[in-house]
């Protein structure tokens, strides 16, 4: 199987727009892009950041990547529409449904949801969620995101999420759906891909992921699903040679280099440089 190149980038107020950065990255040959989503960042800073000890300021200041992906998708034709990823339990989940099923009908198929169990506790109970009960409130939510995506008198029943049936249109053009990845990296992620998801997008910063495959073809091989059937995705991966060739080796379908929240003059040359790598290694 051939490897698929993608790229990720917070889209701000600040750096290359979403319609020059996504034009740029088609022209390349690039086959994704890929938009992370924070709806705001509480001020009090209570929650540490994963990433080190100050928060970037591109937390703050990035678009609603659905509205950013819709303005790719009017200016492309070809390259995948992701969110990577969206903190889909600080969504409302019909609402969601239909904002990802539009886009992909307005992009004719083009769409990959990444999503995430997110880290900002303040910033989901901002939303009404608790970070104690994020990953039961996201698995509901991403059954609910199927029912009615797939069914005409969509119902959902569950603790978090709790509608009788509804009617929604428009149905996404791929077949039930956009493929749903999941970007987390804990013992428990192996088991929530295979319940609920369509494949595992772990951060490449965070290390060798041996054992998260190993993981997650043990649990693939305990639910009966077939581990060739997972997409996997590794996410923001530094534009370099020998990290690349190592994530191919692995059985990564797909590598999605990371690119600064900057201006045109900064992201555009790393934009060639990751194209030219994605060319030598395609």
């Amino acid at each position: 199987m051939m490897t698929d190149f993608g790229v990720c980038m917070f889209p701000t107020d600040y750096a290359i727009q979403p319609v020059p950065l996504a034009r740029a990255a088609e022209e390349r040959g690039f086959e994704s892009l890929f938009f992370p989503e924070h709806t705001h960042i509480p001020a009090s800073r209570r929650t540490p950041w994963p990433g080190g000890a100050e928060l970037p300021k591109e937390y703050w200041h990035t678009h609603d990547p659905f509205v950013a992906l819709g303005a790719a998708a009017a200016v492309t034709t070809r390259l995948k529409l992701a969110t990577g990823i969206c903190l889909i339990i600080e969504r409302d989940p019909i609402t969601l449904a239909k904002e990802v099923a539009s886009l992909d009908t307005i992009s004719q198929g083009r769409v990959i949801l990444g999503i995430g169990g997110g880290w900002n506790a303040e910033e989901m109970e901002n939303h009404g969620a608790k970070f104690t009960q994020r990953w039961k409130i996201l698995r509901e939510k991403v059954l609910a995101l199927r029912a009615i995506w797939t069914q005409e008198n969509a119902e959902f029943h569950g603790e978090y999420v709790n509608f009788d049936p509804i009617w929604s249109w428009p149905k996404p053009v791929q077949k039930n759906g956009p493929p749903i990845l999941l970007g987390a990296d804990s013992k428990w992620a192996a088991e929530r891909v295979v319940e609920y998801c369509d494949g595992w997008m772990p951060i490449a910063v965070r290390g060798d992921a041996s054992k998260g495959l190993a993981r997650l073809r043990e649990a693939a091989a305990r639910a009966g699903r077939k581990f060739e059937s997972l997409n996997l995705t590794v996410f923001s991966a530094p534009p370099k040679e020998e990290a690349a060739v190592r994530w191919i080796e692995q059985g990564f379908h797909r590598i999605v280099f990371g690119l600064p929240s900057a201006g045109p003059d900064v992201v555009l040359p790393i934009l060639d440089r990751a194209a030219e790598l994605a060319r030598k290694l395609a």
